[in-house]
């Protein structure tokens, strides 16, 4: 297998870097394009967030902060912070710490004449990283709802479930394996603002709180990357990054049980939900051993070598890596999802009545066909096999020990509900188990 270095960009990586103008307005910029003349310091990666339901790009195009993926590199300088100290207040939105824009600080609102507001220091060991949905500059990663199925186009959700300012990541600068997940982020004036009616707490003489519909994480139960991997539970991070079971809704009023053998720590293949859209946490350690874009181009071109036929027409498929909007290509191979026959376009077998449904002309199976596509992102990837699976019913393929581990992750769905879904567009996954072995007519010369 080939092992990426995880202090070398790829084309995908972005680089996280300040605005001249102002220290509190990251931009983005492709890596290696500096016009500088001397040669740049190798860039230090904590990991990579990337967004479940996107095959390695948005349908719109990647575009600054909205992206598919973004690539966690250590800051030029430091811009994390800790906390410092805490004191109630009268006035909270009055208060100095709220009106000052050079200060972090979180204000835990008691009732309309108390608050406890909570500042925070700049941490020089820690670089701070924010997502949501907003485009304000504090927010390095803009993430909107992910629509299921096909993207044909930019999608937009009417009202979106997500928050503006959702969660922080706060990186140790000396050590690349502890970066820990927070609820909520800053605003453009520094603050965080936890409303009369928001879920909060005083323990140990410090407060913590839940932001309305939560930050969820599941960290798997063994290597994500290597096969051995399954689902662990689901919980969710407070703002003051303690970990707690599921409350009974998803903004319920009442807190979960506290999970104190449990941390915010990220680990390789953790999932983060953000009621909305959930994104995968990939280490750098742990892509070391995942394949990459190009090693996955190498199966597919692999495959196409090997000239599967379809038995009926008796053309040349030609898997493709990303599906196309043209329907009418003669040489797209389709899988028959009940038994994983794969053909190409043909009438034979259409059962009239029953809208999508044939019957396979090799083992008269009936039921539904679907066009089969190279699953290219390789954060998905638990190993380097061969896509001799696909899954049901997007036709989305990859490796056998991927599909069987996607197809027994449960994803947050709704206010209290979970199903599987195939990491490539977000499809609810049909069927037991939700996916099919595929079985290809091909090296016939």
């Amino acid at each position: 297998m080939k092992r990426r270095s995880t202090n070398e960009p790829t084309d995908s990586t972005m680089v996280v870097k300040r605005a001249a103008d102002s220290a509190d307005s990251p931009i983005l910029e492709e890596a290696g394009e500096s016009g500088s003349e001397q040669k740049p310091k190798p860039l230090v990666k904590y990991g990579e967030l990337v967004i479940l339901g996107y095959n390695g790009y948005l349908p719109a195009g990647e575009r600054g902060r909205r992206r598919s993926k973004f690539v966690l590199y250590r800051r030029p300088q430091a811009n994390g912070v800790r906390r410092s100290k805490h004191y109630v207040v009268k006035t909270p939105h009055s208060s100095k710490a709220i009106l000052d824009a050079s200060q972090h600080s979180i204000s835990y609102t008691l009732s309309r004449s108390q608050a406890v507001i909570v500042e925070y220091t700049e941490d020089p060991d820690t670089d701070m990283f924010q997502i949501g949905r907003s485009s304000e500059p504090p927010i390095d990663f803009v993430v909107m709802d992910t629509v299921a199925g096909d993207k044909t186009g930019d999608t937009k959700v009417l009202q979106s479930t997500i928050s503006r300012f959702a969660c922080r990541i706060i990186a140790d600068r000396n050590d690349v394996n502890n970066c820990r997940i927070y609820a909520a982020g800053f605003d453009s004036s520094r603050n965080i603002f936890l409303g009369e009616k928001a879920t909060k707490w005083t323990e140990n003489h410090e407060i913590d709180g839940l932001t309305t519909n939560g930050v969820l994480i599941m960290h798997p139960r063994g290597d994500f990357c290597g096969g051995s991997a399954t689902c662990g539970p689901w919980r969710e991070t407070s703002v003051g990054g303690a970990v707690f079971s599921l409350r009974e809704s998803r903004s319920a009023q009442q807190k979960g049980l506290p999970c104190q053998a449990e941390t915010n720590v990220l680990r390789d293949g953790t999932m983060i939900d953000l009621c909305g859209a959930t994104l995968l946490w990939r280490s750098a350690e742990g892509l070391k051993n995942s394949p990459t874009k190009r090693d996955l181009e190498a199966l597919v071109d692999e495959l196409n070598a090997g000239r599967p036929q379809c038995p009926v027409g008796l053309n040349t498929l030609v898997i493709p890596r990303k599906l196309s909007t043209a329907h009418q290509d003669l040489n797209q191979p389709y899988v028959y999802l009940n038994c994983g026959h794969v053909q190409g376009e043909h009438s034979w077998g259409a059962e009239g009545s029953e809208t999508g449904v044939r019957r396979c002309p090799m083992c008269l199976t009936a039921g539904p066909v679907v066009r089969v596509c190279m699953g290219i992102e390789p954060a998905f990837y638990v190993d380097a096999g061969p896509p001799t699976y696909a899954f049901n019913p997007c036709g989305h393929m990859a490796s056998e020990r991927t599909v069987k581990y996607w197809a027994n992750v449960d994803i947050p769905h709704g206010t209290n509900g979970f199903h599987a879904i195939c990491p490539f567009c977000a499809a609810p996954l049909q069927g037991s188990p939700g996916y099919v072995r595929l079985i290809f007519q091909d090296n016939l010369d």
